[in-house]
C-alpha cells in the first residue's frame, strides 16, 4: 500500500508546481500588473508608447501565467497541452484579426454624411 502512495506522490509532484514556483509566478504577475498600471498613471511614458508598452507587459504576463500556473512547457508529457494551447492561440488570433479587419473595412466603406461647406454656399 505504501508503494501506491509513493507512486501517487511522485506523480502528484510532477504534475503540480511547488510553493516556490507559485510564489515566483505570483510575484512576477504582480510586478507586471504594477508596471502596466504605472505606464498609464505615471505620465512618464510618452502617450504614443503607452499602448505598445501595455501590450508587451500583457504578453509577458500571459507567458508567465502559462508557465508558472498552467505548467506548460516543452517536456514530452506536456507537448499535447502545448500544441493544444498554440492551436487555440492561432484560432483566437484569426478570429480577432478577422473581426478587426471586418470592422475596419465596414468603417472605411460605410457611407459618410456629405458635409456641406460654407464656402460653396458663399461663392
Amino acid at each position: 500500500m505504501s508503494s501506491q502512495h509513493g507512486h501517487s506522490d511522485a506523480h502528484k509532484s510532477n504534475a503540480h508546481g511547488s510553493l516556490k514556483s507559485y510564489t515566483v509566478g505570483f510575484a512576477l504577475s504582480l510586478i507586471l500588473t504594477l508596471l502596466s498600471f504605472g505606464c498609464v498613471m505615471s505620465g512618464a511614458v510618452p502617450q504614443h508608447l503607452v499602448v505598445p508598452g501595455i501590450v508587451v507587459f500583457c504578453v509577458i504576463q500571459l507567458l508567465v501565467q502559462l508557465v508558472f500556473f498552467l505548467h506548460m512547457g516543452t517536456a514530452p508529457e506536456q507537448r499535447d497541452n502545448l500544441s493544444i494551447g498554440v492551436f487555440s492561440l492561432l484560432i483566437i488570433a484569426i478570429v480577432v484579426v478577422g473581426s478587426v479587419w471586418v470592422m475596419h473595412n465596414m468603417n472605411v466603406h460605410m457611407m459618410q454624411p456629405v458635409m456641406q461647406s460654407t464656402s460653396s454656399s458663399i461663392g
